[in-house]
């Protein structure tokens, strides 16, 4: 993985505490779009670090897509395992303040292929006091 690429556990866990009251608690304003995408990139990556690989596709937009989880690689069209949610939803799975089941059941969260599952086995990444 390039540098580029690869995520700072220190700057990760920073980037998100900066917006943990706003995983937390509904009626927290949204930091700036700046914060958020930072601790959704990083996170991101550093599941991609955590679970190498390209069988699964995660996306966040607008913010960062990645490929992770061991397998058969995916190289052209549309990958046949994908994860897509919104920076929120992304960022209370990785937290643990949400879980994969729940997400998915209710909507914001969505897999598809018969391995976008297995990204549950690596949640969560970071772990905030409630």
């Amino acid at each position: 993985m390039s540098a580029r690429h690869t995520a700072d556990p220190e700057a990760t866990v920073a980037a998100v505490h900066a917006v943990a009251p706003w995983l937390s608690d509904d009626n927290a304003a949204a930091p700036e779009r700046a914060a958020i995408a930072s601790a959704v990139r990083l996170t991101a990556r550093t599941l991609a670090g955590l679970a190498p690989g390209a069988s699964v596709e995660v996306r966040i937009p607008p913010f960062v897509a990645v490929q992770c989880i061991s397998g058969p690689r995916h190289t052209r069209g549309t990958p046949p395992n994908v994860v897509e949610t919104d920076p929120r939803t992304w960022l209370r799975l990785v937290t643990g303040l949400l879980d994969v089941d729940e997400a998915a059941k209710h909507g914001s969260l969505r897999l598809s292929g018969s391995r976008a599952g297995e990204i549950a086995a690596w949640l969560p990444l970071v772990t905030i006091g409630e």
